[in-house]
């Protein structure tokens, strides 16, 4: 995994324009975060204030992303006005977007962190996974109390994820990731059958399903999401597994760092009752690990895969 990116998330009984308001509020950050507590407002989106990681006050920015699937936002933070290293995408996926037709009601919501290597501090890299997984429990506590729950609410679902460093320019990753006759190549548990376009196809899985395949490449910010998504029509079973290819010169606010970040979002049964599709975590990560050779070897960079899954400045 990425050592360079954080990930956490949480179901939210509340529905998906409540809890995009709220968090696009930079104010709200008083309520459910650790300490970041807003002191000063710069402008309509920018406030000066206090932080968990740090001794200093940082800025803090806020960005509404726009995507007709699902909300989403970036947070952004620095010791100088306009001048941000730390990005932090939202993403808030309804539940019908993970289950087409469920009567399930809320958001999951996504929080992704990136620690640029030439300034992260060891309590930084330490404790963002505390901090950063018991706000996401407070986020969802203040939601969930203002909806007047006083207990967390189950969701039908969890979120995971697997996250890579790939040594390529983020156009041949592109390129490659959004043709689906493409993909015989890099997974290994799909077969074509049949012809298949660049954004959809039929395939074979493992145990000789049918699976119908589709791909869909956004716009995020400066950033791409790939869409990923397999049907089982014997099944009416959907698996959507959509995929962040952020340029790392973004991801660490570095204009010198190479290659992407390609990070994987999967949504699995909380009772573990999927029995189609991939079935444990391991699959896509395995997948990610081909995908990063691959492109690497196109882009003649053949050392980097040698030293890991992780970015490491040059």
């Amino acid at each position: 995994m990425e050592k360079n990116t954080f990930a956490t998330s949480a179901y939210i009984a509340t529905s998906p324009k409540t809890a995009f308001d709220y968090l696009c509020s930079l104010k709200n950050l008083d309520e459910w975060t650790l300490f970041s507590r807003m002191i000063e407002q710069i402008d309509e989106d920018t406030w000066l204030g206090t932080a968990s990681g740090y001794h200093e006050n940082l800025y803090y920015h806020v960005k509404k992303l726009d995507n007709p699937k699902f909300y989403g936002i970036e947070w952004h933070c620095g010791l100088e006005y306009q001048k941000y290293y730390q990005v932090y995408p939202v993403l808030l996926f309804p539940t019908d977007y993970i289950e087409p037709g469920t009567d399930e009601k809320g958001v999951y919501f996504h929080w992704l962190s990136f620690v640029d290597p030439k300034r992260q501090t060891g309590m930084i890299m330490q404790g963002i996974h505390n901090v950063h997984t018991s706000e996401s429990r407070s986020l969802k506590a203040n939601l969930e109390r203002k909806a007047g729950l006083t207990s967390a609410a189950k969701g039908k679902y969890f979120i995971d994820t697997d996250t890579i460093y790939v040594d390529a320019p983020i156009e041949m990753g592109i390129e490659f990731l959004q043709d689906l006759r493409n993909m015989d190549d890099w997974a290994h548990m799909l077969r074509p059958n049949g012809d298949v376009s660049q954004s959809e196809g039929e395939f074979l899985d493992e145990y000789n399903q049918t699976v119908k395949a589709r791909v869909q490449l956004h716009g995020l910010s400066k950033y791409y999401l790939l869409e990923q998504e397999f049907y089982y029509p014997e099944h009416e079973f959907y698996q959507r597994t959509p995929m962040l290819l952020i340029p790392c010169s973004y991801a660490f606010a570095d204009p010198e760092a190479r290659g992407f970040i390609m990070h994987r979002i999967s949504f699995w049964k909380a009772d573990k009752s999927q029995i189609h599709g991939k079935l444990q975590m391991e699959d896509l990560g395995a997948e990610s690990m081909n995908i990063k050779r691959m492109l690497e070897s196109k882009a003649g960079n053949l050392e980097s895969f040698n030293r890991g899954m992780s970015y490491i400045p040059q």
